[in-house]
């Protein structure tokens, strides 16, 4: 019978023992094994002598069968101690057992030192005070909507006025950044929107209000924060052409426009149903993620506890290697730029926490996602596609796809137990703010 010692709140220590002659004879079957396929110059396959094989592959095979017995040997001691380990165990061999040395031993020591899961005792659902936020679908929804979707198939006329926001205006400019032009700082026939925050309000209020065939010079002030360490926080002098301004036409609201929107017999009012619909659907995602945000906030609140050092860690190792990836996608050579772990302890201890408790919940309150369930977030998904059905088997092909669905039916339940229980505060979002949210 193993003994576990306690070193701190979480950490735990134990000694592990392993039978040296059961490694033995396993090293020795392991071995053999391996003679029956090993490839040695000089020999054909399975005619290696064992004192060759064991010469080559006798410590591989010593590591393997001494690591899995030693992995053995602590999971049946946390089996007995029934223990919920937090992370993987430090383990090093037990110094304290000294064999002399002309004697074989019986048995080989090892100390494992680990973390445990904390007891978490959560506090009344009912006292935690939530924000939820709503935003019905009106008329005036679906009008700005319909609106927004004419703009989209706009068509482009050539006038010859002053340029205003809206307007696409196609021009040569050139910037210089103390009289010497700088790298990406010119082009030619380069089209864009006014108003549409593309480009620098410095720029765009040098180009509004001018008129084709126009020359202009104006300042542009880069803001610190620039993505180029040459232009941040500077003022560059660029010299503008203005070669052609073209207004938008949008198209009429009418059955042909009904049938570019997909109702193929040009019905408006199936049109209008289609587009609430759809919006309907959109605003209930966003509304979906915004008030799981909330929750999500205030859990913590509703339980104090220390957290697994080696959790926390494996954390920040994750948020480190996330940082890398999207460096790597905006073109940083990441061997250059360090990435320190430590920078993301406090974030790395904010999700663990959470975490832990959103499984109590979920253990408490038996919130596990239910295949019905699952069934219908995957369905929901597959509305917005033009082939339903084709999506709902492409997710349940996909074990990893389906894991994704269910984590999020269970958080789901864990928000909607939440939103029954707490003090709800609901709040008026407007449509404008909701779909600008960026969820």
């Amino acid at each position: 019978m193993s003994i576990v010692e306690t070193l701190s709140p979480l950490q735990r220590r134990v000694k592990l023992s392993v039978n040296f002659e059961a490694i033995q004879k396993e090293v020795q079957a392991k071995l053999r094994s391996i003679a029956k396929t090993a490839k040695l110059p000089g020999f054909r396959p399975g005619k290696v002598p064992l004192k060759m094989i064991e010469a080559s592959y006798g410590a591989q095979a010593q590591a393997e069968v001494l690591g899995d017995a030693v992995s053995k040997s602590f999971s049946d001691a946390v089996d007995e101690h029934k223990l919920r380990v937090a992370g993987q165990p430090s383990i090093e061999r037990d110094e304290t057992i000294v064999e002399e040395a002309s004697a074989v031993p019986s048995s080989l020591g090892f100390i494992a030192t680990f973390e445990v899961f904390p007891d978490i005792v959560l506090g009344e659902l009912a006292a935690l005070e939530v924000e939820k936020s709503d935003c019905p679908v009106g008329d005036a929804e679906i009008d700005k909507t319909i609106e927004i979707l004419r703009k989209q198939r706009a068509t482009w006329a050539v006038v010859e006025r002053a340029s205003q926001d809206g307007d696409r205006v196609t021009i040569d400019f050139k910037g210089t950044l103390d009289g010497v032009a700088f790298d990406g700082g010119s082009a030619d026939d380069f089209p864009f929107t006014l108003g549409e925050g593309r480009m620098l309000t410095d720029f765009e209020t040098g180009v509004r209000g001018k008129t084709p065939g126009q020359q202009t010079v104006f300042p542009v002030a880069f803001p610190a924060d620039y993505g180029s360490e040459n232009l941040a926080g500077k003022t560059a002098e660029f010299s503008v052409t203005i070669k052609k301004i073209e207004e938008p036409v949008l198209p009429v609201l009418d059955s042909e426009f009904a049938k570019q929107l997909g109702v193929p017999e040009g019905d408006l009012a199936k049109m209008r149903a289609d587009v609430k619909t759809n919006l309907e659907r959109e605003v209930s995602q966003r509304l979906r993620a915004q008030n799981k945000g909330k929750v999500m906030e205030a859990l913590p609140s509703l339980a104090s506890f220390e957290l697994p050092a080696a959790l926390v860690a494996q954390e920040q190792e994750s948020l480190v290697e996330r940082a890398k990836a999207d460096l790597q996608q905006r073109g940083v050579d990441v061997s250059k730029v360090p990435v320190p772990a430590e920078a993301f302890k406090e974030q790395g201890e904010k999700r663990v926490r959470l975490g832990l408790i959103v499984a109590e919940l979920v253990k408490a309150n038996s919130l596990q996602a239910k295949p019905d369930q699952i069934r219908k977030q995957i369905e929901e998904f597959a509305q917005a596609y033009e082939n339903p059905a084709e999506v709902v088997r492409h997710y349940f092909s996909d074990r990893n796809r389906l894991a994704e669905v269910e984590a999020m039916v269970v958080e789901q339940n864990v928000v909607d137990l939440i939103h029954a229980k707490a003090k709800v505060n609901t709040v008026a979002m407007s449509f404008d703010t909701l779909m600008q949210s960026g969820n």
